[in-house]
């Protein structure tokens, strides 16, 4: 009786032996031999969604938002699965499977195990062509509601994209907003389609389109090819700060992986299923929007009344180099993204043209620095017309002896050349260049125009160049030239980023003014300023850029315009500037005003009468604006009473 139960212990003893042993060895044969088969099993039948990292903010240098980015959609259809018996027949397969009345009780696996076995079903019973007509008309009848589109107009818009490519990849619908896209996903993903996906995408927007258009830029759609062959629609960065701030601004995209086991049932994710996309760092400008309105609603009113179709104005903070407000005529709206060939020209940063008169700080601010002259100096200004030799110069008026400050007041042709003699080629052409003309800004926006003002070594063009013609300049380098006198002699960069932040508010950079020289002695710029005060005096050539409360120092330019036909000057054609700074004493900011070509009949087409009153008009906005305190006495109608 021992021995029996002894005998049958050993044998089931045995058999369990065996059975584990050849479970063990199977399990070690999975994770050791197999593993990368079974792997591969899982994750070929998977997915991969992109996931688009969030592009940064752009914000102005009070935090308000000017550009963002909206999540959205894009429905795309590939026409090569769309057109596959295997893989269609998944769908068909899910939608029998649903329309069991076991299918609400089935576990995922079990759910899975059906669907593969009615596919096999599927496949073994009915010819291709029938498949794919069957599921084609099983997706038109699952997309078409949530696409708001008929039908007929669905299977129209498919059937001809097939005829035109049947292995096309195309969009079915693009820019679908968050509330629209979720339905249609779980509708995809419910019903088992196969074809169809949506791919994750961004949408610019900017909350004020027809602001700083030039400075903020837009993105646009590049086509990219995917780790996995797939067309991938990336948005990035083509004008203005979009561009120049590029990769700052996109991020990294992330993606999600997903995967199923070999009949089709979902697999968890783990940590190699998905990487999470990295945000875009946020930039913020140094532009201030409420200036910006100020001297875009100002410009707008002024190119109406002056009939003009191009113009500009940079507003900065002399102190630091910062830009407060940059404007260019025409712009469009960043929204809508119409004209954008004949209208996304930035003015006030690719624009060359002639300076005229208010190039005239240069020979006279060299020549006081070099102490050649006083502001207080006598110039013969030969009565309004100087020959010698080839070299010819007029005024406009029959001026006897002036002094420097006069030259510019009455803005003196012949006085700023024999200021620029004094000099002496070299040394003037050394002064164009420390005033930062000739050469690029270096501001961080795209597409900026260096200018031309180099030494040709021709007497004549020497002449010219000391009143401003014979060399081009860019409104920006206007602006940055007078903020050095404006800043007691000290040249500094403009920039027009502040600093890159990142979504938790901590700031990862951020930009410090960048000094680049020190073109003349501060006591110098402040005897500059002192003189062209003047030129705002009643005697002076800019009256209408007085703001009432406030000295204002600044010059006027008024220049012929070039035939773009052939060489020479279009007759009676003129582009006008005025650039400025208030309180002259000691300015807070610096703005030019350039109006290319006004037709007007109302006033004469020069500097003082077109483009100071555009500045007196927006100075006295942007001084309320930041709040500054009037150093004059500011003339009431009660006051004028009181004083007759």
């Amino acid at each position: 009786m021992l021995r029996t139960f002894q005998s049958r212990s050993l044998v089931i003893c045995a058999v369990l032996v065996t059975g584990f042993s050849a479970l063990s060895a199977r399990l070690i044969q999975i994770q050791l031999v197999d593993r990368k088969r079974y792997a591969e099993n899982g994750t070929s039948s998977g997915e991969m969604d992109r996931l688009p990292a969030m592009r940064g903010m752009i914000v102005d240098c009070n935090e308000e938002v000017l550009a963002k980015s909206l999540p959205m959609a894009t429905v795309m259809v590939d026409l090569t699965h769309l057109s596959d018996p295997k893989t269609v027949a998944w769908g068909l397969a899910r939608s029998e499977a649903k329309a069991r009345p076991e299918w609400s009780t089935l576990d995922t696996h079990d759910q899975a195990r059906l669907i593969k076995a009615l596919r096999s079903k599927i496949l073994t019973n009915e010819n291709g062509e029938d498949i794919v007509e069957k599921h084609l008309a099983y997706v038109i009848g699952v997309l078409a509601r949530p696409l708001g589109m008929r039908r007929e107009e669905l299977r129209a818009k498919i059937e001809e994209k097939r005829a035109a490519n049947p292995k096309g990849y195309f969009a079915l619908g693009r820019e679908l907003p968050g509330d629209a896209a979720e339905p249609l996903r779980d509708a995809i993903e419910d019903s088992g389609i196969r074809g169809v996906r949506l791919e994750n995408s961004l949408k610019r927007w900017y909350n004020a389109p027809t602001v700083a258009t030039h400075v903020i830029g837009y993105t646009g759609e590049k086509e990219e090819t995917g780790a996995d062959g797939e067309v991938i629609h990336r948005a990035v960065g083509k004008a203005g700060i979009e561009a120049s701030m590029e990769e700052y601004l996109r991020g990294r995209d992330g993606w999600r992986k997903f995967r199923s086991d070999a009949v089709g049932a979902p697999l968890p994710g783990d940590a190699e299923s998905l990487l999470p996309p990295r945000a875009g760092l946020n930039v913020q400008l140094t532009l201030d929007m409420g200036i910006q309105t100020i001297v875009e609603e100002e410009l707008d009113a002024a190119m109406t009344e002056y009939q003009s179709k191009r113009a500009a104005v940079v507003v900065m903070d002399p102190k630091t180099g910062a830009i407060l407000a940059m404007v260019s005529r025409p712009n469009f709206d960043l929204n809508l993204r119409e004209n954008i060939t004949t209208n996304g020209f930035n003015f006030a940063l690719q624009a060359v043209y002639e300076p005229g008169s208010t190039f005239k700080i240069v020979a006279s601010s060299g020549a006081m620095n070099e102490k050649l002259v006083t502001p207080q100096s006598q110039i013969f200004c030969n009565n309004g017309i100087y020959h010698e030799g080839a070299i010819e110069v007029k005024d406009h008026g029959g001026y006897g002896m002036l002094s420097v400050e006069g030259i510019l007041q009455h803005s003196s042709n012949i006085g700023a050349y024999k200021l620029a003699l004094q000099l002496g080629n070299e040394r003037f052409y050394r002064y164009v260049k420390d005033f930062g003309f000739g050469r690029k800004t270096g501001v961080l926006l795209a597409g900026e125009s260096s200018g031309r003002a180099r030494n040709s070594g021709n007497a004549v063009d020497f002449s010219r160049a000391a009143y401003g013609y014979a060399l081009n300049v860019t409104p920006l380098q206007v602006a940055t030239a007078y903020c050095a006198i404006g800043n007691d002699g000290s040249l500094l960069k403009p920039h027009i980023v502040k600093a890159l932040i990142a979504n938790d508010g901590s700031v990862v950079e951020r930009y410090d003014p960048e000094v680049v020289s020190q073109v003349v002695r501060p006591d110098v710029a402040r005897k500059m300023r002192t003189a062209l005060q003047k030129v705002v005096d009643k005697q002076g050539t800019a009256p209408l850029a007085a703001v009432p409360g406030f000295h204002v120092a600044g010059k006027t330019g008024t220049a012929r315009m070039h035939n773009p036909n052939g060489r020479g000057y279009l007759e009676g054609h003129y582009t006008v500037s005025f650039a400025g700074m208030l309180p002259a004493e000691d300015p807070k900011f610096v703005a030019v005003v350039v109006i290319d070509d006004p037709r007007t009949t109302k006033v004469t087409h020069f500097g003082g009468t077109i483009a100071a009153p555009v500045f007196g008009k927006m100075a006295a906005r942007i001084a309320n604006a930041m709040n500054l305190q009037p150093t004059e006495p500011v003339e009431t109608p009660s006051s004028r009473t009181a004083s007759r």
